[in-house]
């Protein structure tokens, strides 16, 4: 039957008035709308994607699955960064072309379709309702996923969404309350996909920390040594043995290097999780050419491997949500606080109306996103992918 339609308010078109009215300001437009990294990528991917240009899976068709050193660097990062053995949970991983089209197409990779349920929180990613759409299956929105009662007696409940770090209002969901998620969804036999691509912007432990900016100014950010890239914290798993039970059934992660380290560009991404899933989904994957390239292969396992550039990239963020959070309360949104995680400041409008906000602020040249994409029309969204340049010169406007 092919494709069925969507409807989503995510279109960025709607804000081109505002970045118009934004562009004719002395010194020009800020953007802090679209969540795009502007940061070099490290220059150990750089450096393996050369080394793999013309190795056998470059000028050969690459395999889908992964190279060998794919699936190690995976099968690494999940132990180091996350405390969680693949192999010992029965999951398995396979690489995607970024974590979008992994999110557009995973009801539709789990024969979803008529009759069917996904459950989504109400404020979200808008793609996960779009997926969900694509497939012909029934999106239900709820104010929070880990109230389990909200959905877990609805016919026909097929797969929940989960997002911690959330995208857009930065919260994180606790251990217990993940694993009261995959027991609910176990005991009516749904999939927990958890949306886990910010796991390593986890901002709970540098609420506190001293001088992040003053007055708008950042911090500079040195190159963090070797032994301390593997102090990032990170948020919970859902794969975790204490939130799993020591199963990877019925569990899907998902996990992009977009954002560690800005590797966007790269399309470089993986889903993890229940084996007999994960080794299904990798067939139609092959069937259909959702590959991705074999000197990318090389490049993201270089990404995974490098926790100190990611570190050094998690100083960046923090900086800049710190010095946006003080900026945007003296602007006077005052109920502003520094998310608990992912890259974005989440705040209620003025106005109470996302668009009306979006006005006042293109006048200064600042363009945020408005909530109204993710479902929450009454709020804004600022992302904390700018330069530091541009931030500070959005912290002087915020503050005049």
């Amino acid at each position: 039957m092919g494709f069925h339609a969507y409807s989503s308010p995510y279109d960025w078109s709607r804000i081109a008035g505002y970045k118009a009215t934004a562009k004719t300001v002395p010194g020009g437009m800020i953007d802090l709308s679209v969540g795009s990294p502007v940061d070099p990528v490290p220059s150990s991917v750089q450096q393996a994607l050369i080394a793999a240009a013309d190795a056998s899976n470059a000028h050969g068709y690459p395999v889908t699955a992964g190279t060998a050193d794919l699936k190690d660097a995976i099968d690494d990062w999940f132990r180091v960064m996350r405390g969680v053995d693949l192999k010992s949970i029965n999951a398995a991983a396979v690489p995607t072309v970024g974590s979008k089209e992994a999110v557009a197409l995973m009801a539709s990779l789990l024969h979803l379709g008529p009759g069917d349920v996904v459950v989504q929180p109400r404020v979200s990613y808008p793609t996960y309702e779009i997926g969900t759409q694509l497939a012909g299956a029934t999106v239900l929105k709820v104010d929070d996923v880990t109230d389990v009662d909200s959905w877990a007696d609805v016919p026909n409940v097929k797969a929940i969404w989960v997002n911690s770090p959330c995208n857009p209002t930065g919260e994180v969901i606790g251990a217990d309350w993940l694993a009261g998620i995959i027991a609910a969804a176990r005991r009516i036999g749904a999939v927990v996909l958890s949306d886990e691509c910010y796991a390593l912007m986890d901002w709970r432990s540098a609420r506190s920390a001293a001088g992040a900016s003053i007055n708008g100014e950042l911090e500079s950010n040195e190159p963090a040594a070797a032994d301390r890239s593997f102090m990032l914290s990170a948020t919970p798993c859902a794969l975790s043995p204490q939130v799993c039970e020591g199963s990877a059934d019925g569990i899907l992660v998902l996990y992009s290097l977009s954002k560690q380290s800005n590797m966007a560009g790269y399309r470089t991404a993986l889903i993890a999780g229940d084996y007999r899933l994960v080794r299904e989904m990798s067939e139609y994957r092959k069937q259909i050419g959702e590959i991705i390239p074999g000197p990318v292969q090389a490049a993201m396992a270089a990404g995974l491997r490098d926790t100190a550039a990611v570190h050094q990239q998690w100083t960046r963020y923090r900086n800049r949500l710190t010095a946006l959070v003080e900026a945007l309360k003296a602007y006077g949104y005052d109920s502003v606080r520094m998310p608990a995680g992912a890259l974005y400041v989440w705040v209620r409008a003025k106005s109470d109306d996302c668009w009306t906000d979006m006005a006042k602020l293109a006048e200064i040249g600042i363009i945020p996103s408005p909530g109204e994409f993710y479902g929450a029309p009454a709020y804004l969204r600022f992302s904390a992918t700018a330069t530091d340049e541009a931030i500070r010169e959005a912290c002087v406007r915020l503050r005049a």
